[in-house]
């Protein structure tokens, strides 16, 4: 049946995250070539591009790996500043903005996943609150000292490249790349022991697993991409100042995680897109005092989705909004039914299976009792009545 409908159209549930994005990246990048997308929607899709890179590396230690960390912003200043210098530096010298972009987000990330090593190898022997605590101080440390830095412009903030409207198209192919390397990784033997150890350390550890090993993988991959990200803002915004990488900022990339469901990337994506949104629409339309009732509405956002989440009396609704659910119902529409009166061949029918005694005739061998032994008495009997 053409190998089973191309083996259920690849399998669309795995590539749905995909679909997602590259759709956003197709429909928004034709209406900017059309000039029908405006510069500020471009620019939102350069924050929506990176905060799911954001939200999803955050997704990877706090609902795949179970430990809650708070600097996240923290990688993303490293790869901001040093990205975003390195950036400055290559389109000087090069003049080709696009290939000096690439090679200092890959600085950037590298920057960032090593101070990741660093603070994750004495840092990832805790666990919970004294963890959060740690990564908390690296994120407050590390914006304090690229303040005082005066190679990254000091309090004034660096001053970098713009790269104008067409920055989320990078920003998505980036996103759809990271996406596709987690979904590797999740769904590999190495995902299976990162999940183990969010279940049960100790059981993880009695099984063989090297848990600090992936504890600190999973934590220096997620400042890899985080630098990235920070990279990426470094071309958005100009100058790079050191006050956006607050601890206000961390809680809003943990909003996103814990919004879209822990270990749900699909969800951390709509998250992502949704806090961004709402961060243009409130920006927009709140100035002054008013602003600060963007932080009401994030605490607001954190009751509703913990609440909603928690009560049993919700229960019905949480199962008919399921994501997972809405996927499968989504891609079942995909599929072609098959018509129950319709018998399909065997391909693999018994003249098909090589056997030493053709199977038909063993079908239609009749097994007959011989008269032998349906006219000889039972010999225990025999035996019993002897020895009467």
């Amino acid at each position: 049946m053409k190998k089973t409908k191309l083996k259920e159209l690849y399998k669309l549930k795995t590539y749905s995250n995909y679909i997602l994005l590259a759709a956003a990246l197709i429909v928004f990048t034709v209406l900017e070539l059309s000039g029908g997308l405006r510069r500020s929607h471009a620019h939102l899709m350069a924050v929506i591009g990176f905060s799911v890179i954001l939200a999803v590396s955050l997704n990877l230690v706090v609902g795949f790996l179970g430990e809650l960390s708070l600097g996240h912003a923290g990688f993303m200043c490293v790869g901001a500043y040093i990205g975003g210098l390195l950036a400055k530096q290559l389109t000087a010298s090069m003049g080709n903005q696009t290939l000096a972009l690439i090679i200092s987000m890959i600085a950037g990330g590298l920057a960032a996943a090593l101070f990741g090593f660093i603070v994750g190898l004495p840092a990832l022997r805790l666990k919970g609150d004294y963890l959060a605590i740690v990564t908390l101080a690296f994120g407050e440390i590390v914006r304090n000292l690229f303040k005082n830095l005066p190679w990254f412009g000091g309090a004034m903030g660096l001053s970098t490249e713009s790269y104008g409207t067409k920055l989320f198209i990078i920003a998505f192919i980036v996103a759809i790349i990271m996406i596709a390397l987690m979904q590797n990784l999740i769904h590999s033997k190495h995902g299976r022991a990162i999940t183990a150890i969010r279940d049960n350390e100790i059981a993880a550890r009695a099984m063989g697993i090297n848990v600090t090993f992936y504890k600190l993988f999973v934590f220096v991959f997620a400042a890899f991409f985080a630098g990235i990200a920070g990279v990426i803002y470094s071309a958005y915004a100009t100058p790079v100042l050191y006050s956006y990488f607050s601890f206000n900022y961390s809680i809003e990339i943990l909003v996103m995680v814990v919004l879209g469901g822990m270990g749900s990337i699909t969800g951390s994506i709509l998250a992502a897109a949704l806090i961004s949104v709402l961060n243009f629409v409130l920006q927009s339309n709140l100035s002054g005092d008013l602003a600060a009732l963007k932080y009401l509405v994030y605490a607001l956002i954190l009751m509703f989705v913990v609440i909603f989440g928690n009560a049993p009396a919700l229960k019905p609704i949480r199962d008919k909004l399921n994501l997972h659910n809405l996927k499968v119902k989504i891609f079942a529409l995909f599929r072609k039914k098959q018509d129950p009166d319709v018998v399909l061949s065997d391909s693999a029918g018994w003249d098909a299976i090589p056997t030493k005694i053709p199977m038909d005739s063993v079908l239609s061998t009749d097994v007959v009792p011989s008269e032998s032994s349906t006219l000889s008495p039972d010999p225990r009997k025999e035996d019993s009545t002897d020895g009467k």
